[in-house]
């Protein structure tokens, strides 16, 4: 029996074969960047040119935290931020302003005093957003090129930075090709479109019949970007839906059991960002070889920080081979902008010409390309920033006692005042820890989402476990979807 990867495959391949003969198969239009202090370069010229010019501009990495690193952590909020914050009040945000005049401190306070907080509520797992390296990187590609892009990466807002990238990214996720897409919700969108456009294309732009639809299992709990793509590649009136709940293994196979048609697609996300837990990777992965279906994964919340080389939860679990398309975000563990979508040549093919999140956005600024492909180097080469991420998970554990599994801890407290209430307590004691309300999350469900990063210290987690605890029973926990939950 032929491997589900070799059917879709050919499936795309028919797709692509359909493309070409309606003269509509896309392609990308890299163009070479002019330094404007050398003679204009070769693409292969300017490629060597981009590694030794960020060598050039200090391309450090270190054993360590250094002072710096502390800002991906340590915010300020005005006073007047503050007390909206404490009384709920709605803000225009105009107080900022403040923060960012002259740059003299005196100054500065004669308009507005300010608090210093913790920050516990980002998504810059390894603190690389304050990493000079990447700043460096992003600067020197800046003053050669401008900003840029001169538009979509169809036209002419491709680049040799978005190259590299690509590559880069690549292969850290053990794929043949990368598409950068402007956001890890464009590149779901565009996935999930481009996944129905197959259903039309092999049935020559007709509505296919019901067992020549594409059927998508989706888990309950996948990010909104999934859920809009899902809704968008239903249009096309060629996918069948199918919602298994979340992380149940034996709903999904009873499903997949049950279904006709020949082309399935199971999608998730690999950890979950409201609810800090891992999809069932292992399990997910007998089930292909069961049932057949193309597994896509969102690892937003893995990349870089799970795995030993930061390939990603796939990796944690052994399953990068089982893993046909993984979906990621450089706005999270690498501290920069964009998203990405790890697949084989062929489906990248299909993706930039039928994935319309892709087809219709600029591409990504080039300083913001060349501060990525940076911050995939260093996230790769400073293995402590993994080691440290992961020792922040057990101080918290040995600190509270509930037994969390991940980076991304979810303490439910119910309902909106509650988690509000226990939201204003932190901010009084000077942590930024957000109330997560619907409909982000379902009614009483109200969370307090607690995210860990890399340049996080024990002493801020000691801090962090003696306010929680006026505010939270630690004792009082309980187990639900894989992971641990305390409440008030």
């Amino acid at each position: 029996m032929e491997a589900p990867s070799t059917w879709w495959d050919n499936w795309v391949g028919e797709a692509l074969a359909a493309l070409h003969s309606l003269k509509v198969l896309r392609s990308l239009r890299p163009i070479c960047l002019r330094n404007e202090k050398k003679s204009q370069m070769s693409l292969q010229n300017v490629s060597q040119s981009l590694e030794f010019g960020v060598d050039e501009c200090a391309f450090k990495v270190f054993d360590e935290m250094q002072q710096w690193d502390r800002s991906s952590v340590e915010v300020e909020i005005a006073e007047t931020t503050f007390r909206r914050w404490m009384h709920d009040t709605p803000s225009s945000g105009d107080e900022i302003i403040y923060s960012a005049v002259g740059g003299d401190d005196e100054a500065r306070a004669s308009y507005e005093k300010f608090k210093r907080l913790i920050l516990f509520s980002g998504n810059d797992y390894l603190g690389l957003s304050s990493h000079p390296t990447i700043a460096k990187a992003a600067a020197k590609a800046a003053q050669e090129h401008g900003m840029g892009p001169r538009g979509s990466a169809l036209i002419c807002g491709y680049t040799n930075y978005h190259r590299m990238l690509e590559s880069s990214l690549a292969d850290l996720k053990k794929k043949e090709d990368c598409l950068l897409c402007p956001t890890g919700f464009a590149a779901n969108m565009a996935m999930m479109t481009a996944i129905g456009s197959i259903g039309s294309l092999l049935a020559g732009n007709s509505i296919p019949s019901e067992d020549e639809k594409i059927a998508i299992f989706s888990d309950a709990l996948n990010h909104a970007s999934i859920i809009d793509g899902i809704c968008l590649a239903e249009r096309q009136k060629t996918v069948k839906v199918y919602i298994y709940k979340h992380c149940d293994m034996s709903h999904l196979n009873g499903l997949l059991s049950n279904c006709r048609m020949k082309k399935k697609v199971v999608v998730t996300d690999s950890l979950f960002s409201m609810d800090g837990d891992y999809a069932p990777m292992v399990e997910l992965a007998d089930l292909r070889k069961k049932h057949g279906f193309l597994l896509v994964i969102d690892d937003a919340h893995g990349t870089f920080v799970c795995g030993k080389n930061g390939g990603g939860v796939a990796e944690e679990f052994n399953c990068e081979k089982d893993v046909d398309i993984c979906i990621g975000t450089l706005s999270k563990a690498a501290g920069c902008h964009g998203g990405f979508i790890a697949c084989s040549k062929r489906w990248k093919l299909l993706i930039q010409s039928r994935g319309r999140a892709f087809i219709f956005s600029t591409a990504a600024p080039v300083p913001v390309a060349a501060a990525a492909y940076a911050a995939v180097e260093v996230a790769k080469l400073e293995i402590w920033r993994r080691k440290a991420i992961w020792d922040r998970v057990k101080d918290f554990h040995l600190l509270t006692g509930i037994p969390v599994t991940s980076h991304i801890i979810s303490l439910i407290v119910g309902s909106e005042d509650k988690a509000l209430q226990a939201s204003r307590h932190l901010l009084q004691s000077g942590f930024h820890v957000t109330a997560i309300r619907p409909p982000t999350v379902p009614p009483n469900s109200c969370r307090l989402r607690v995210a860990l990063s890399a340049v996080h210290t024990r002493k801020d987690l000691e801090n962090l476990a003696t306010v929680l605890s006026h505010c939270i029973n630690f004792q009082d926990t309980r187990i639900y979807n894989c992971n641990s939950y305390a409440r008030l």
